[in-house]
């Protein structure tokens, strides 16, 4: 019996993961963007045979002060099509930011939204819903260590030097590709 586009999401649904592999050092968390959600997604097309996209439109409205993007993520197969959407505003004011970048920050946040509501992935312990921005963000007491920081640096020299890696393990929680990286440093 082949699956319905509806048990095939739901299985997605239940073996979905990906990592938060990006890191913003302004609030010191880790989370996933609409990139990680996508690379994470495509061994699904073929096991499942079915097909994600993602579009984009301007949301009109004579009562919007300010520019709203809406963002509908899909899965479809043969037979059937599934969507969720997001709609997000545009920050005109942002400062630092070419217009094109306001637009493509607010569009990659629209997109990460949308797959997240069709793929119920819950972001409550995402640093977008925790953040405090002016306060270390700490994990079962461990902070997370990513790559390209100062700590991480560290962490290599320590290992190259000598040191375990069930020490900084100890100290730090770390998503699987910072675990793989410093197990091969370890192993030399």
């Amino acid at each position: 019996m082949e699956l319905t586009l509806n048990q095939k999401l739901s299985l997605i649904q239940k073996e979905f993961k990906a990592n938060k592999s990006k890191y913003n050092s302004f609030g010191k968390y880790n989370f996933r963007s609409a990139e990680d959600i996508l690379e994470a997604l495509k061994p699904y097309n073929e096991k499942y045979q079915v097909n994600f996209t993602i579009t984009e439109s301007m949301v009109e409205s004579q009562f919007l002060q300010f520019p709203m993007l809406r963002s509908v993520a899909s899965i479809n197969d043969d037979l059937d099509t599934i969507t969720a959407s997001a709609i997000v505003g545009v920050d005109l004011e942002q400062k630092g930011m070419q217009m094109p970048q306001k637009f493509g920050s607010a569009s990659s946040y629209a997109k990460k939204y949308a797959l997240g509501n069709l793929l119920l992935i819950d972001d409550s312990q995402d640093a977008d819903a925790t953040n405090k921005h002016d306060k270390e963000t700490v994990v079962n007491d461990k902070k997370f260590l990513n790559k390209n920081t100062p700590e991480f640096n560290k962490a290599i020299e320590y290992l190259k030097n000598g040191g375990t890696f069930s020490s900084i393990e100890s100290k730090y929680k770390m998503v699987k590709e910072v675990r793989e990286e410093l197990l091969k440093i370890n192993k030399k």
